[in-house]
């Protein structure tokens, strides 16, 4: 790639997701080959690190509009930037938190997801050992008191981590106050207004899959 290359912007509807679940891993592949004094790598090299087949990462990357060089391969400081431009990394997007349980107390501690354009600025709970508190500088508030933070804050992402019995009354809550992203860490399939963004990112169901596995090739 050219050292002028520019970002060139894509309409995001039309990228699979699986594929867009794979960009991040190529970006962080390709910034552990930059602290190794890398200056280009191939999908080649990518491949043998992450054990992706190579033609599918060029199918992937093509869609970022970033083209490599013949027997060189794309110039790694332009691909890290254009693929944290593309996966929005580069933009802070601020978000509420609801449920200041054991999950949700440890995504308010993980100052790292700051890094991948998602800062939580406030969260919300019931329990009045933890109203009024604040968490990694995050404040913790009542919630009833979230419509009224709604004006105080630009915030469009929920983070779900609430109990699965009153997932689907907080979820009806936010998106009534103006939420427009909910990211959903409980095991309930929430039900949502289609012109709502959900992202469901049950642990439970990864372990399921994990302990599924793990089983089998024991019996092997």
């Amino acid at each position: 790639m050219a050292e002028n290359q520019k970002i060139q912007q894509i309409d995001c509807t039309k990228v699979p997701e699986p594929t867009l679940r794979r960009l991040p891993w190529y970006l962080s592949n390709v910034k552990l080959l930059k602290q190794r004094g890398e200056r280009f790598v191939s999908s080649t090299q990518i491949s043998k690190e992450i054990n992706i087949d190579a033609s599918q990462i060029a199918k992937d990357l093509s869609y970022v509009n970033i083209s490599g060089r013949t027997r060189v391969g794309y110039e790694v400081d332009a691909l890290i930037r254009v693929l944290e431009h593309f996966l929005g990394f580069t933009e802070i997007h601020k978000a509420f938190l609801f449920g200041v349980g054991s999950l949700g107390g440890a995504l308010l501690q993980d100052s790292g997801l700051k890094h991948f354009g998602l800062e939580i600025v406030a969260a919300f709970d019931i329990d009045p050992t933890l109203v009024g508190t604040h968490l990694n500088g995050i404040p913790v508030y009542h919630s009833d008191d979230f419509l009224k933070k709604m004006e105080e804050y630009d915030v469009q992402i929920g983070v779900l981590t609430v109990p699965i019995e009153i997932a689907q009354c907080i979820t009806d809550m936010m998106v009534d106050g103006g939420i427009k992203a909910v990211w959903n860490f409980t095991p309930f399939r929430i039900r949502v207004p289609e012109d709502i963004v959900v992202q469901n990112t049950s642990l439970y169901a990864h372990l399921a899959v994990m302990f599924n596995r793990l089983n089998f090739n024991e019996i092997k």
